[in-house]
């Protein structure tokens, strides 16, 4: 009936939220499997044939000979990485448990421990898939060299930055609306099938095309880490700016929106969702 508060020190408190944000990434990396191992396997696979499949798609067309000088598979995995890390943070973000959840009903528990974890678990998923994929092709395939390991890494997390501001919109409106928010969500990750530029460079496009891309955030890190990794190509058409100041637009709107949302939330929203 009675409870003595303790006071907590900041540093404390930091410890705290830490220990529970660990505790459900590990939750979450369990939910597609039991086994931790298996689901990171399954992303690595899905990753494989994604790659696999632009590959041979690239050969029977004959358009490898139109792509930057240089390593064919280093050009098609600086694509895809950034591309399958956009698209599945946007995905887990926007499908993180809510403030009707509930998990919410724990006392510790809170959406923005719910919105770390969902993003951290797919930075660690999508970064440890791409260091087996690329470690296994230097080893058993061909040694490879990248320009700036830095500059391709630090593209990597503003596509990881921006997929976290953007997912933050979706699940601000996923309470009020659902349906809406999973059908934008949906457009928004096929969109980027094609409007990501993974299977072009921006610097080949022309004015008319490039309006049509450039747009797209991912856009502009995949061309900005083509860039970092070849030495002859040098991004005209991209921004990696751009990008930065889009994802804290995004984030800014999205922590507003989900702020406002857990004020007004009602027990009855999680029969919706």
């Amino acid at each position: 009936m009675f409870q003595v508060r303790k006071q907590e020190t900041t540093f404390r408190k930091i410890l705290t939220f830490s220990e529970l944000v660990y505790h459900n990434i590990v939750r979450t990396i369990r939910k597609t499997h039991g086994n931790a191992l298996m689901s990171i396997a399954m992303n690595l696979m899905q990753m494989i044939i994604f790659v696999l499949a632009f590959y041979f798609m690239f050969s029977i067309l004959g358009l490898r000979g139109a792509v930057l000088r240089g390593d064919f598979m280093v050009y098609i995995m600086t694509g895809i990485f950034l591309f399958m890390t956009h698209i599945k943070t946007v995905a887990a973000v926007a499908g993180s448990e809510g403030p009707a959840s509930p998990m919410m009903k724990h006392a510790p528990m809170n959406t923005s421990i719910s919105i770390a974890a969902a993003a951290l678990s797919q930075l660690y998923i999508q970064m440890l898939s791409l260091l087996v994929i690329m470690f296994a092709y230097h080893v058993l395939v061909t040694p490879f060299e990248i320009q700036s390991v830095t500059g391709v890494m630090f593209m990597i997390l503003l596509a990881w930055f921006t997929a976290v501001a953007i997912g933050m919109v979706f699940l601000a409106i996923k309470p009020w609306s659902p349906g809406l928010s999973s059908l934008l969500s949906t457009i928004y990750q096929r969109a980027n099938m094609i409007a990501s530029g993974k299977m072009f460079v921006a610097n080949t496009l022309t004015p008319q095309l490039l309006n049509m891309f450039d747009w797209n955030p991912l856009f502009h890190c995949i061309d900005q880490s083509r860039g970092y990794a070849f030495v002859n190509y040098a991004p005209r058409n991209s921004s990696w700016e751009y990008a930065f100041y889009v994802g804290l637009i995004f984030l800014m709107i999205g922590m507003m929106g989900e702020f406002y949302t857990r004020k007004h939330a009602s027990a009855s929203w999680a029969a919706r969702q």
